[in-house]
């Protein structure tokens, strides 16, 4: 939950400060973007679900027939299956499915615990997202105290252009992700699929994994048009799913991505496997970040020890977010109705 308010305050965080730039109180900007934010998702949840309950009907309808003209297949195809043979065939799936009771309940025990737990994660993420927008500048400077004061100016720079890196990664990721969804579902919606939005929304969450997320909510999609409309029409939503992700991958995302931190493909790649690998589906989805991040205090650090290097700018209060220069609200150094200490140097 930490990770996830990490990665929307540096979404959020901009919105915060321009409104602070507008004369609003820091209070005010931080709970009118977190229930704008809160109200978006839910708005679009609501609508993936209407469309969802609408349109069940038409796909079990059509899931129905497909299974009926599987076996029809199975029976007059290459394979020539007798009628007896393919009711065996049913029949030990069923039993298979009977055998399991008891393991498939346990399954479903655990889905409620683990569904039980992402609520409360929410609950938590939400509320410490409040506090980074609202409180991040004394959150910073608690953590700046925390370092020896010959480091301190160092490491506020440092940790002010991560932030900014975070802020140029989150930012491209959206888009890309926006991309992706969109395109989608307008491809979706020309063929005529069933559930064209829902599984548009699933593309837009499931791009947010690098590498995989994209191509296997796209499988779905894929799945879903053989099942409703026949594998000529899965064949061409494959086609379009592709053709999106190519023109994303070499055309929109380096383009928006351009001010990110440059890494090298392999280290990508290493940073999604490791993170997957430990941490699971958020370790993938925060490891791209994570190394940008620490790509950029590296650095930073690399130039502030290079004599020949460019110097490091004097710290006068303002920001320094590279390489987006957005300044970030949590460190704003006018927030005159939020009073708190000076920030050590």
């Amino acid at each position: 939950p930490m990770v996830v308010a990490v990665l929307l305050a540096a979404l959020l965080a901009p919105t915060v400060w321009r409104l602070r730039q507008a004369g609003w109180r820091l209070g005010a900007a931080a709970g009118v973007v977190l229930a704008g934010f809160i109200v978006l998702v839910v708005g679009v949840l609501t609508v993936v679900g209407q469309q969802v309950s609408g349109q069940f009907g038409q796909v079990a309808t059509e899931a129905e027939r497909a299974i009926a003209e599987i076996e029809s297949w199975l029976a007059t195809g290459p394979l020539q299956l007798s009628e007896a043979q393919i009711t065996n065939l049913v029949d030990q799936v069923g039993s298979t499915i009977a055998s399991n009771e008891e393991r498939l309940a346990a399954g479903a025990l655990s889905t409620a615990g683990a569904a039980a737990e992402v609520f409360a994660g929410i609950a938590i993420a939400l509320f410490a997202l409040f506090f980074f927008l609202f409180d991040g500048r004394n959150i910073w400077t608690w953590v700046l105290s925390l370092v020896p004061r010959s480091f301190r100016r160092d490491a506020d720079q440092a940790g002010q252009r991560a932030f900014g890196t975070l802020i140029a990664y989150v930012r491209s990721t959206v888009l890309v992700a926006t991309f992706d969804g969109v395109f989608i579902t307008i491809w979706l919606l020309i063929l005529s699929v069933p559930l064209a939005l829902p599984l548009g929304v699933l593309v837009f969450f499931g791009a947010f994994i690098p590498l995989i997320g994209a191509f296997v909510t796209g499988a779905l999609a894929v799945l879903v048009a053989f099942v409703t409309q026949g594998p000529i029409v899965a064949l061409l939503v494959l086609a379009g799913i592709v053709a999106v992700q190519q023109i994303e991958a070499h055309l929109f995302a380096p383009l928006v991505m351009g001010r990110m931190v440059k890494l090298h493909p392999l280290a990508i790649v290493l940073a999604i496997s490791a993170g997957g690998v430990v941490f699971g589906i958020i370790g993938a989805i925060v490891a791209v970040p994570l190394v940008a991040v620490v790509h950029t205090v590296a650095t930073y650090f690399r130039s502030t020890g290079d004599p020949t290097g460019p110097p490091p700018p004097e710290t006068s209060g303002e920001l320094v977010l590279q390489p987006a220069p957005i300044p970030a609200p949590d460190l704003d150094p006018q927030a005159a109705d939020h009073e708190s200490p000076e920030a050590p140097r």
